[in-house]
Parts: structure tokens; C-alpha cells; sequence
């Protein structure tokens, strides 16, 4: 029986709009942050939206935001935030085409994904508001999706490990007699 891929996997093209403002020490000039997306944009590289006199917002690249289901928890936990969230990951632009640096590499529902791209340390990553049609884009396909698991509690072994048994070694290892014994049964090498 196969799957249709639209079942376990959704697209969607997302536009992400990062901020340049001035930076407020002599060793950050200028400080570039991502602040929005724009579910459906068509592709751009670094086109200016807005300025407001040193504040510029640029629509800095449009990417594929993919949902799989075998990611629906990292889903659920965007969207459960205090504000849900999408994350924009920027990575150091190899081609030295953009003005900031930067290029837009990511844009992910899972808060799974963007704590693996923040805990790598070269990247920019940055928690955005979900527009409301995009928040419930994600909620439909995890509503499909998401099978809660029942907590299992692990048992330990029921094997006491608190004694001291000087020479035995682990308690939890059958052995009869001193570990640090040299082996009996070696055969003595003859001597002519």
C-alpha cells in the first residue's frame, strides 16, 4: 500500500524579512535581524520593503518551509508557545552577494530543527510571529498527524548496588572470587 507523499509531507514557499538597523557599539556598525515571514512570497534576494530612516527591512530570500510528519511534536511546541513561533536560519553568505553577509538558509515550524541550527553557533536564529493562515497551515497537518504517546515510566533492576563487597568487583556481575586474581588456569610453561 503506498502513500500519497502530500499525506506526510507539505510546502509551502516563505519569504523572510530581516531588519538592518544601526548597531550601539563602535565594533557592530550595523545589526541585521530577522523580524517576519511572508507565507507564499514569490523569490527575491535582498529587496528593500520598508525604511524608516536608518531602520531598512529587506525581503532578504524566499525558501521552501517543509512539514514532515515524523516532525509534528517540534510543531506542536512552535505553536504552543506564549507566541507562536516560526525560526529564520541565516547562514554566512559564501558568495559575498548580500549586503548584510547573511543568507536566509531555513525557514522551520520545528522548534526541534532550530535548536540543532542554534547549537552549532554559526548561524543566526531567530523566533518570528506566524501569521494567523500560516499558524493554521501547520495546525491541520499536525491535527492529521499527531499521535500521543502514553507516558512509560522505566523500572530499575531491582538488584542493590549500595553494598560494598571489597575485590568483587560490580555486584551486578556474577563473580564468585577476588577480580584482581591472576588467572588459574593459564598452564605454566615447561622449562628444558
Amino acid at each position: 500500500m503506498s502513500r500519497n507523499v502530500a499525506s506526510w509531507k507539505r510546502e509551502l514557499k516563505v519569504g523572510a524579512v530581516v531588519r538592518r538597523s544601526p548597531g550601539v557599539t563602535q565594533w557592530a556598525r550595523e545589526v541585521w535581524k530577522p523580524v517576519a515571514v511572508i507565507p507564499g512570497a514569490p523569490e527575491a534576494f535582498w529587496k528593500e520593503l520598508v525604511r524608516d530612516g536608518e531602520i531598512v527591512d529587506y525581503h532578504a530570500g524566499t525558501v521552501t518551509m517543509e512539514l514532515f510528519r515524523a516532525d509534528v511534536e517540534g510543531y506542536l511546541v512552535s505553536l504552543n508557545m506564549a507566541s507562536p513561533s516560526v525560526w529564520i536560519v541565516m547562514d554566512r553568505d559564501q558568495t559575498n552577494r548580500s549586503p548584510s553577509g547573511w543568507v536566509v538558509s531555513t525557514v522551520t515550524a520545528s522548534a526541534h530543527e532550530a535548536l540543532d541550527a542554534l547549537d552549532s553557533g554559526e548561524s543566526i536564529v531567530e523566533a518570528v510571529p506566524i501569521p494567523e493562515s500560516m499558524a493554521a497551515w501547520i495546525k491541520e497537518f499536525v491535527d492529521m498527524h499527531y499521535v500521543e504517546q502514553p507516558f512509560k515510566k522505566r523500572r530499575r533492576d531491582e538488584v542493590r548496588v549500595d553494598g560494598s563487597e571489597d575485590g568483587k568487583g560490580d555486584a551486578r556481575i556474577r563473580q564468585e572470587s577476588d577480580v584482581f586474581r591472576a588467572p588459574s588456569n593459564l598452564k605454566k610453561p615447561r622449562v628444558h
